[in-house]
């Protein structure tokens, strides 16, 4: 049984945004150090209450840092997508690194601080690095400075610092937060800590709402303002360092005392060279491996770290958990970009889905701890932590699993995958009368194509090598001709009929292999005027198109009703009318005539638009949101009971670690095994269910432990070992 004490300190980290924790050697709930401290001056309260007034720059600065970081890291796969113009595996790849590494670096931090410079100038000089990662990311931003190998290195040079920067202050600005308070003030401090994790959670909310925004509706440099999108997030980081040094004068600042990490790692590492040292088997065998460190540290750790190393054992199959959840940010926003974001009083960006998820966790966390938690208990139903935790697991496998219906649904839109040796083709009549189209040794258009007929569905072409020359035959009113066309292979192709000069006439344009990326519509114009044009959509597309039934190449537009074009001919100028340009979907507009003052166009749909709604995405971001708070909070709180206190930062440490594994694996995923999205939505759903089960059945044997308990058995034990020793000292103490 988990004791009273622990259970208390952890009430009010339960109720705390998840994806933080109290990674510090002080945690909120442990003792404070014991020895000599040089005199810490006493802070002003808040309005005459126990709250020290520096904790309000402490929570502004914590605020304006996840909005920086969060927001920074909503657009990052569309940025590495549309501005690199990377591939989704490799986009997703360099995410997932860049979010491992924000998971890796807070262990360094954890130890400048502890054993070096002290928290208050870990974080000043950080924050200084993670400032100048910003603004080398904007800069990499700006399409107008350098070629693409610059971005690359200003971007990826940026990223580390950011990570190094944001990994490295985590373990730091909460414990920092929690040394400002006296002692006797630990309920102040325990709400203080959640008021901290409510700005970490407003922070992730407003950022991930808002970046995208930047980035989609504002344009810069005649594309996507990414510039802008990295820029806020890096004004806002610049303000979190002036706020926190700001209120540099009111802080309570302790000096490091030494880093209890290493000394786990010292001592497990001596453990096992003692180990290998003595295999012989005339040496006595020892009860558990780590006895083997005695000759060198005491009992008293040694039993510590037996207790964390239980715990760490159970951490090995939780980075599955975070390889899924963290593809919000990756995977489920590429997702997006393919699906209809079209909410009738607002149009969604892809990338800011992802604010679903802090907004379901404020929401969640006190339904789940005053209402399904306590209806569970009444119903007398043992629902410990462990099962808790693979509950959580459990329904992040089926938000997975949805994902990948989702994604079969959406594939039904997109073009067909083109093999070697084949390409696609289809037949646009322009002309007055229904055309036969044959081409030979094909079986293909086995009827009539009707004038200004929309399309049907591509017909697929086999060819005999890479490419080849075809022969086609048209005939049309009772004459035939014929025309030959060279047909690549892995193409797409329109093929147009038209009149011209009394005659019939074609040729052979080619179409887009794919859909238009980040939900864009693809237009192109033929112009079937006998003269030139020059037509604007809208105040920044002007496109040019010859005479005689030319084809312009496509232009990439917003999803939008464009309605206020102009077309511009040698006789005047006259409005143009497109209609809505939907999602994804790519069109051709013939310009057929000029009458009354108005151009006449005919619009054919190439490519089907995104048809599969954004807001389908709800219940996957329900269910792995549910689970996070399953898995994630009473994972956080589970460990935190089962370890010593001056163990707990241990603890802290390899659950952060589970996160950078976790993403890890992700990126290998995407690089070393790239496979049909909606199979690697179910190979990560399989996969979690069945680490799942490993979890269960490693949780069954685990037996829940007071680490106080031990602990007073282990002075019970070392006391009565001593006890003639002692029994000596006091007699002669009495003579």
């Amino acid at each position: 049984m988990v004791g009273d004490k622990a259970r208390g300190e952890m009430n009010a980290f339960q109720r705390n945004e998840s994806k933080e924790t109290l990674f510090t050697f002080i945690s909120a709930g442990d003792d404070p150090p014991k020895g000599d401290f040089p005199l810490q001056k006493k802070s002003p309260k808040l309005c005459g209450s126990n709250y020290p007034l520096s904790i309000a720059f402490i929570v502004v600065n914590e605020f304006c840092e996840r909005f920086s970081y969060y927001g920074m890291r909503a657009v990052l796969t569309l940025y590495f997508l549309s501005f690199f113009h990377w591939d989704e595996n490799l986009s997703t790849a360099v995410y997932h690194a860049f979010s491992a590494l924000c998971y890796f670096t807070p262990v360094i931090g954890a130890i400048m601080a502890d054993s070096w410079l002290g928290k208050y100038k870990t974080i000043i000089y950080l924050s200084i690095v993670y400032v100048v990662g910003h603004l080398i990311k904007s800069v990499g931003a700006i399409p107008s400075l350098g070629n693409q190998a610059v971005h690359v290195v200003l971007s990826m040079v940026g990223l580390f610092l950011i990570a190094l920067g944001t990994g490295g202050i985590k373990p730091c600005v909460s414990a920092f937060g929690g040394d400002q308070f006296e002692e006797e003030h630990t309920s102040e401090r325990s709400k203080f800590f959640s008021i901290f994790y409510l700005s970490i959670n407003a922070g992730s909310l407003i950022s991930t709402f808002v970046t995208p925004v930047l980035r989609g509706d504002v344009k810069c440099f005649g594309e996507d303002c990414y510039a802008l999108a990295f820029g806020v997030p890096a004004a806002l980081m610049v303000l979190a360092l002036v706020v926190f040094i700001a209120g540099s004068g009111l802080y309570r600042k302790t000096p490091p005392q030494g880093n209890v990490l290493l000394e786990v790692c010292k001592c497990i590492g001596f453990a096992i060279k003692n180990r290998l040292k003595n295999r012989s088997p005339e040496i006595p065998k020892r009860d558990h491996w780590l006895d083997w460190a005695s000759e060198k540290y005491s009992k008293q750790l040694i039993g510590e770290v037996k207790m964390v190393t239980r715990v760490l054992f159970l951490f090995i199959p939780l980075p599955m958990f975070w390889a899924l959840f963290d593809q919000q940010g990756s995977r489920w926003t590429l997702q997006a970009t393919k699906m209809n974001a079209d909410f009738g009083i607002y149009v969604l960006q892809p990338d800011q889905m992802q604010f679903l998820n802090p907004l379901l966790i404020l929401v969640f966390i006190p339904i789940f701890d005053f209402g399904l938690y306590p209806l569970i208990n009444m119903c007398k139903l043992n629902f410990t932590p462990i099962r808790k935790m693979a509950t959580g697991m459990i329904l992040a496998g089926l938000a997975f699993g949805l994902a990948a219906i989702i994604e079969v649904k959406i594939n039904e839109t997109d073009m067909p995958r083109l093999v070697p040796k084949e390409s696609l083709i289809r037949v646009l009549n322009l002309a007055k009368n229904p055309v036969q189209v044959t081409v030979q040794d094909k079986d293909l258009f086995q009827q009539p194509v009707e004038s200004f007929q929309n399309p049907a569905e591509y017909s697929k072409l086999i060819l005999n090598g890479e490419q080849e020359s075809l022969h086609f035959t048209l005939q049309h009113q009772g004459l035939t001709l014929a025309f030959n066309y060279t047909m690549k292979e892995k193409s797409v192709y329109s093929l147009i009929v038209f009149e011209a000069e009394g005659s019939l006439s074609s040729h052979l344009i080619t179409d887009l292999e794919a859909k238009p990326e980040n939900g864009l519509a693809a237009v192109r114009f033929i112009n079937a005027l006998s003269q030139d044009v020059n037509l604007t959509i809208n105040s920044k597309s002007f496109i040019a198109v010859q005479k005689n039934y030319s084809a312009s190449e496509y232009s990439l537009l917003e999803r939008d009703i464009y309605n206020n074009g102009k077309c511009i001919t040698e006789t005047g100028e006259f409005p143009l009318e497109l209609g809505l340009l939907d999602f994804g979907a790519s069109y051709t507009v013939v310009i057929t005539n000029i009458s009354g003052g108005a151009v006449e166009t005919w619009k054919s749909e190439d490519i089907k638009a995104n048809n599969v709604h954004m807001a389908w995405q709800l219940p996957q971001y329900l269910l792995i949101s549910a689970g996070e708070v399953m898995f994630s909070i009473t994972g956080l709180a589970f460990s935190y009971s089962q370890s010593p206190a001056s163990m707990k930062s241990v603890l802290q440490a390899g659950w952060l670690l589970t996160v950078a594994v976790g993403n890890t694996f992700v990126l290998i995923v995407a690089e070393a095994a790239p496979m049909a999205q909606w199979a690697e939505f179910v190979l990560f759903t399989v996969l979690l269910f069945a680490v799942c089960i490993i979890f269960s059945i490693m949780g069954y044997f685990y037996v829940s432990v007071d680490p106080e308990d031990l602990e007073e058995k282990e002075e019970k034990k070392e006391t009565s070992s001593r006890g003639n020793m002692i029994g000596l000292v006091t007699q002669k103490t009495k003579l």
